[in-house]
């Protein structure tokens, strides 16, 4: 890829990422979410979004390396206590019904070497300070997306056998390509994805399992689905009605569990890179929709800490489909990012569901969200579990098996 495509291509992406990703109103408050060495890109996405006509792009720079020395050196008190500035902030995103753009480019082993317990401790505290931007965001109240850019570091990790320079070329073209940038009309292909996912979940509102069971070599779970449970895929609307795509790429159709019927074993099939950590081998055991007992091959202390976060962390909120031939499956490649290798497989994830996940959800308080069985937490953690071996039954109130999934693909629909 030659410079001169390569600028073609960003350009096209930052143009997806506003038109379709948060799809921009005129006069919207837009916040960016992005590392100091995505600039480029920062500045095409900025661009971007005013000619559509925000109002006001605020620019939130991230830096792994201030991040290190901040969690390494800060007091604990001041992990502990999160400055009301932040707070403040919070509301005004709330308030203005920003859309909010992420761009995830850091390596996943950024945070490696600080103690897990005080990165626990600060992600606490701040899930604590801006859990109303969590919980509009979970909402659908406010337009959101979340998009990856090839970080040096995060590249090298992902395929560490080229030079810093090829690895990152190697990584941009794997973004542009599930992205579908490489496409003549990218927003048109996404709406020819976004119908033929919609059309999955179509068939699964349809259905109203009662519950889905997931058999492969190393699992044996059943997840409840709570009733009137309602599966998205791909896009979604917020609470203007104007659609958004919460994730690019997206291979999957979701919906949520019931929290209090969980049982079994499942064991997760790629890495998760959580708190600058890569967590390799988790085993879980559900009994009664409750983590009892957690395990992992590599990053237990962390999957530990994830656990304790709150009473949330220990059920799931989140179950997805993903079919195994997805493209990014298929390209073989592990990302280590839960943004691209969630889209290679089946997923869970534990914490916080959310609440669009029920009918009429977004209208129902936590207690109401509760008493629907819908999990409540500050966190929500994605994790793998698919595979080309998995097969999933459908569950009807009256006890028929429907097959939903066989050999790690659709199986009827």
């Amino acid at each position: 890829m030659n410079s001169e495509t390569f600028n073609l291509n960003l350009q096209k992406y930052a143009t997806l990422i506003v038109k379709v990703g948060v799809n921009v109103q005129v006069g919207q408050v837009v916040v960016l979410y992005i590392s100091i060495e995505q600039l480029e890109l920062a500045h095409l996405i900025i661009q971007e979004a005013y000619k559509a006509g925000a109002s006001e792009v605020i620019t939130k720079w991230t830096d792994s390396f201030s991040q290190r020395q901040f969690l390494k050196n800060a007091p604990l008190d001041r992990l502990e206590n999160i400055p009301t500035y932040f707070g403040t902030e919070a509301d005004y995103i709330v308030d203005k019904k920003a859309a909010r753009i992420s761009v995830v480019s850091e390596s996943p082993r950024a945070l490696a070497g600080i103690p897990p317990k005080r990165i626990a401790t600060f992600q606490k505290s701040m899930g604590q300070v801006l859990n109303r931007v969590r919980k509009a965001t979970q909402n659908n109240d406010l337009s959101w997306t979340v998009v990856a850019a090839a970080g040096s570091k995060w590249s090298q990790l992902v395929f560490p056998e080229l030079s810093v320079s090829e690895a990152t070329q190697k990584l941009w073209e794997e973004i542009f390509k599930t992205t579908r940038i490489i496409e003549a009309d990218p927003v048109q292909a996404w709406k020819e994805h976004d119908h033929k996912l919609h059309a999955k979940a179509n068939w699964l509102n349809n259905e109203q399992f009662t519950a889905l069971h997931y058999v492969s070599s190393n699992t044996d779970l059943t997840i409840g689905l709570p009733k009137n449970h309602h599966w998205e895929g791909a896009s979604s609307l917020n609470s203007q009605g104007i659609s958004f795509m919460a994730n690019m790429p997206s291979e999957e159709v979701f919906s949520a569990a019931d929290s209090t019927r969980i049982d079994g074993v499942v064991s997760s099939t790629k890495p998760l890179s959580y708190s600058g950590t890569i967590i390799e081998g988790i085993r879980l055991t559900f009994k009664n929709g409750r983590v009892i007992e957690a395990t992992a091959k590599k990053g237990e202390e962390v999957l530990n800490h994830l656990l304790e976060t709150d009473e949330g962390a220990r059920s799931l909120g989140e179950v997805a489909l993903v079919p195994n031939p997805s493209p990014i499956s298929q390209s073989g490649i592990t990302f280590f990012n839960t943004l691209f290798d969630e889209n290679a497989s089946n997923h869970l994830a534990l914490g916080s569901a959310y609440p669009f996940s029920l009918i009429g959800g977004t209208k129902m308080t936590e207690d109401e969200l509760k008493k629907a069985h819908l999990n409540i937490s500050q966190t929500h953690v994605d994790f793998m579990v698919g595979s080309a071996e998995m097969d999933i039954d459908g569950i009807r109130t009256d006890g028929t098996r429907i097959p939903v999934f066989r050999n790690g693909d659709w199986a009827s629909v």
